[in-house]
């Protein structure tokens, strides 16, 4: 192997796997593993919230023509360059939502650590990996995380009352399926989260955690997926990546968007048909200054996503010719874990979709009990930010607008009656706004969000421009997108709502899955004729034909999960650093 590399491994990404990864393998080499990452790094309230500052919130560099949304497309027309932390990407039949910031899908995820049900793994998976073999590496990731349920109120009156997950477990009794209240990586306190305590501190309370890390104990401002900026989320820059930098001296890049990796001879010069056994050197654009870099390495960890690895390596593969050994089933078995966001508009029941953590329970719909994989699927309750209540609100009137022009008659000319006589306690025009805005649509409405087992059978590939395309075969997964949507209704009819609503992009004339969990294209296999990384002891995570070249996120799965994949990601991802370092991982880091 090359001597003089100025790495032994560079880490490719800072979301789950990438943080693992990070993390482990400073450990075992402080001061010579390198991150990048392509997004920027967001201090303790530093999360952009005005309108303004929301609409530069994209990822789409000036030098990148991937297919986008209109409205991104415009928007960076207008700006010359955006470099926010949302990839949206828009494809036939799928779009696609991304991180692009420090700490990853950490940063703007639901929280939720869910282990799928040992029947995912029995089929479409490689015959070593099942639950049970990854459940030590599940148990450390969640300690890690600090993955708990949500706090218990003591009645409806306390702060931690949570009215829509009432609602949830309400509906789920009545079509009688399970309930459970999920884990989720929130930060509690010190007590709570990390130490077992069924005492919470109070809201808004700053504490280190336990890996000298400060954060602020959940405020339940609804405010989880687009960036915490009380740092409440135990998203991995207070965990995994703290340690890593602050105690293992890892370095890390920010705005380092990686374009091609080449392995080396024995010289340390670029050799397109090495392996890998003599290191690689991996090439990457400065964002802020468009200028082209490079380092090299002994290994190189790919954790940029199923999207992103994916994409890297098809260029490696096919357009640079640099990594010309990678797998033909590259970009094969992608899946959008059944994502299927939908609405349950101005209903009876109060809901209160505005407070909380972004989730706090899930209703199984023969996914972990009863299975049926055609039908498969979680309901999640889902929250969003106070400040979107505001333009909730305003499409009250586009709901129905004859019923709220007479409902806005009606309060005025109450109003004015009340005026014009003398002693009524309501002569306010508080009174009149209190009648206007007290059935708002954020409080009497529903978000729902899903996951289940589709088929995988997506593909990715690489379009003309040298950019990634996807594949998705979405009629194939109907059985799947009518059961979600018939439960869907039900719901609606429960809360006494007038309206269901799917994500306005399934419509006509789009008919447009969206997922925000990409999975798949560098699936785990026996062998490089089922997929692309080798799930064998001994080669655990490596690419197929190259030593020292490891993929650890997303694009590992073979099939879809069903539950929510983060859990999943970072198992494999401690069990594949398990392996590199040789160290058994704890909860310690």
């Amino acid at each position: 192997m090359s001597e003089g590399l100025d790495f032994e491994a560079v880490v490719v990404g800072s979301g789950f796997g990438g943080a693992v990864m990070t993390a482990r393998l400073s450990k075992r080499w402080p001061g010579r593993v390198l991150l990048l990452e392509r997004g920027r790094q967001y201090p303790l309230g530093g999360y952009p919230r005005s309108a303004h500052d929301m609409a530069d919130n994209f990822w789409y560099p000036q030098w990148d023509t991937a297919r986008r949304p209109h409205a991104v497309r415009k928007r960076q027309a207008k700006r010359g360059h955006l470099d926010g932390m949302f990839d949206i990407r828009h494809f036939d039949r799928i779009d696609t939502v991304a991180a692009a910031v420090y700490g990853g899908g950490s940063q703007v995820y639901a929280n939720v650590f869910l282990r799928p049900p040992e029947a995912v793994f029995e089929q479409g998976w490689p015959a070593g990996i099942r639950r049970n073999m990854l459940m030590p590496y599940y148990d450390v990731a969640q300690r890690v995380l600090g993955a708990r349920p949500v706090p218990p109120a003591s009645g409806p009156d306390d702060r931690r009352s949570i009215r829509r997950t009432g609602q949830f477990e309400a509906f789920a009794r009545e079509v009688k399926l399970p309930s459970r209240m999920a884990d989720v990586a929130v930060f509690f306190g010190n007590g709570y989260t990390y130490q077992g305590s069924d005492e919470p501190v109070q809201f808004g309370v700053q504490e280190t955690n336990r890996y000298g890390a400060l954060q602020t104990s959940c405020t339940y401002c609804g405010e989880c997926d687009i960036g915490c900026n009380v740092q409440a989320k135990n998203s991995v820059d207070h965990n995994y990546l703290h340690v890593a930098r602050q105690r293992y001296q890892a370095q890390a890049r920010t705005l380092a968007a990686v374009e091609r990796i080449v392995p080396l001879d024995a010289s340390g010069k670029e050799d397109p048909s090495a392996g890998g056994e003599h290191g690689y050197r991996v090439v990457y654009r400065n964002v802020a200054e468009g200028s082209e870099q490079s380092v090299t390495a002994h290994r190189v960890v790919l954790s940029a996503g199923a999207l992103g690895t994916s994409e890297l390596l098809l260029r490696c593969r096919d357009v640079h010719r640099s990594l010309p050994r990678i797998s033909s089933r590259l970009g094969r078995q992608f899946s959008g874990n059944g994502d299927f966001l939908a609405f349950s508009i101005n209903g009876k029941k109060e809901i209160g979709s505005t407070y909380g953590p972004v989730i706090t329970q899930y209703i199984d719909h023969h996914l972990f009990d009863r299975l049926d994989r055609q039908r498969a699927f979680i309901v999640e309750d889902a929250s969003y930010p106070t400040q979107l209540s505001w333009a909730v609100a305003a499409l009250g009137p586009a709901m129905n607008p004859w019923q709220k022009f007479v409902q806005t008659c009606k309060q005025f000319l109450l109003f004015c009656f009340d005026r014009a006589y003398p002693g009524r306690k309501n002569s306010s025009v508080g009174y009149l706004m209190q009648k206007l805005l007290a059935h708002d649509l954020s409080q009497y409405s529903a978000v729902l969000l899903c996951m289940g087992l589709d088929n995988a059978q997506g593909v990715l590939r690489l379009n003309g421009d040298g950019y990634l395309d996807v594949d998705w075969p979405q009629m194939s997964n109907g059985a799947l997108y009518d059961a979600i949507i018939a439960l869907g209704k039900r719901f609606t009819h429960f809360i006494g709502a007038s309206t269901y609503l799917p994500m306005p992009t399934w419509l006509w004339p789009i008919n447009n899955n969206v997922t925000v969990h990409p999975l798949g294209g560098c699936a785990l296999a026996d062998t490089p004729e089922q997929g692309v990384v080798s799930a064998s002891d001994g080669s655990r995570g490596q690419v197929f034909g190259y030593r020292g070249l490891y993929v650890a996120d997303g694009s590992l799965m073979p099939t879809a999960l069903g539950a929510n994949p983060v859990a999943t990601i970072t198992a494999l991802s401690e069990w594949i650093a398990h392996e590199i370092t040789g160290m058994a991982p704890d909860a310690e880091l």
